[in-house]
């Protein structure tokens, strides 16, 4: 099975999918944010905005973590901000296809608590997280269809994690 946390920067995906490994039996981490800093390390690919306009991401994407889910079993947890309606489409066609039982989780939180967590947050890349907001906000109808909405204003991460699990209990192998 695996449980995709998607949302904007500063939802609380990757901490909720700490917490979430520590809490389901058998639950693997994986990132597919790797697939493509894997991918910036080659030359000849087109020039692109963002990795994932790569067709070549989505694919390697999908085929990395059906063969992860081969390999090691249980669950995984993906946390991966996809805004882009055709690129998810994309992969969880990839994903069904390959029979693996998809769980989608569209943590929000809204604008002023996305803001503070962003800020107070690696400064590194802040200004690249802060300039997603509004892509975010262009593709929460087609998220908010797509995958089950999670608030997590105000809840901590366990909290969030809880609540997750519980959804997909009847689930878990």
């Amino acid at each position: 099975m695996i449980i995709w946390l998607n949302g904007t920067f500063g939802a609380g995906k990757t901490t909720t999918a700490a917490e979430l490994v520590r809490s389901i039996p058998r639950a693997h981490f994986f990132d597919p944010e790797q697939v493509g800093v894997m991918l910036t390390h080659a030359t000849g690919l087109p020039k692109v905005g963002d990795f994932q306009d790569w067709t070549l991401w989505r694919t390697l994407v999908v085929e990395t973590v059906t063969r992860l889910a081969d390999q090691v079993g249980g669950v995984l947890v993906l946390p991966q901000t996809v805004l882009v309606e055709e690129y998810w489409r994309e992969i969880r066609a990839g994903l069904e296809a390959a029979g693996i039982p998809l769980h989608h989780f569209v943590l929000h939180a809204d604008r002023a608590t996305l803001l503070r967590r962003i800020e107070g947050d690696t400064p590194s890349n802040s200004r690249w997280r802060l300039d997603h907001l509004t892509a975010y906000q262009d593709a929460l109808p087609w998220l908010s269809r797509e995958g089950r909405l999670v608030d997590t204003t105000g809840i901590p991460p366990a909290g969030v994690a809880a609540r997750i699990a519980a959804a997909v209990a009847p689930d878990q192998p």
